[in-house]
């Protein structure tokens, strides 16, 4: 992997180590730090890098709104949030401004470069943490719990997966948030396909719809 990354953080002590950090790691070239969101989108007309690692709480432009800009402005430049926040508002609002990945602070230098990779290859750079809160929250908006009893002889973990494909997320994204293989996860969506009648993951979401096992984005869950 080879790539060029601008850092953005106001607080100039966590900048200087993030950057000092990522010059130990391969493949990895900074080529601007910035301390606000208006900079940092400065930077990547000027840089153009292929990543920039975004702090949130920043003054004059934050990184929610430096991300969005960014994203409009400059969609070649991937955005991974790296900050001391994980909570849920910070995390979602970061993910719908356009960020594909979001990392806490301690993360440590081979989590920054699997996310790095993971951006740059088009899927999301999550970390464990931030993916459980993320299957909560596709659970919680697509559907209910998976019931005991399911149609059709579905299996608990082929719901669970039926849940995630009605929730927007790639094979890649469902095997890290199930913490699988990508080949378990093509398994489970041929079995389920099977057993469903669904030819293709449009038929298959339908299917979890009409059996109420996830609901269409904007519907109520009760």
């Amino acid at each position: 992997m080879s790539a060029r990354v601008v850092v953005a953080d106001d607080q100039a002590i966590v900048r200087e180590g993030i950057v000092m950090l990522l010059g130990l790691l391969p493949g990895i070239e900074v080529v601007g730090a910035a301390k606000d969101g208006h900079e940092a989108v400065a930077l990547v007309a000027e840089k153009a890098p292929d990543v920039v690692l975004m702090d949130l709480r920043m003054p004059r432009c934050d990184g929610v709104e430096a991300t969005r800009r960014i994203r409009k402005e400059h969609p070649g430049t991937q955005v991974v949030v790296l900050t001391t926040f994980a909570d849920d508002d910070s995390l979602f609002t970061a993910l719908q401004a356009g960020a594909r990945g979001y990392l806490t602070k301690d993360a440590r230098g081979e989590e920054i470069v699997q996310a790095i990779e993971a951006v740059l290859s088009g899927e999301a750079g999550l970390s464990p943490k931030v993916q459980r809160r993320l299957l909560e929250r596709v659970m919680a908006e697509t559907g209910p719990p998976v019931p005991s009893e399911l149609p059709d002889g579905l299996t608990p973990r082929e719901a669970e997966v039926l849940v995630l494909i009605a929730g927007g997320l790639s094979n890649a994204e469902i095997a890290r948030t199930l913490h699988i293989s990508q080949a378990t996860v093509k398994t489970h969506i041929n079995n389920l396909f099977a057993k469903t009648g669904a030819r293709d993951r449009a038929q298959a979401v339908r299917y979890a719809y009409g059996r109420g096992l996830a609901h269409p984005p904007g519907t109520s869950v009760t």
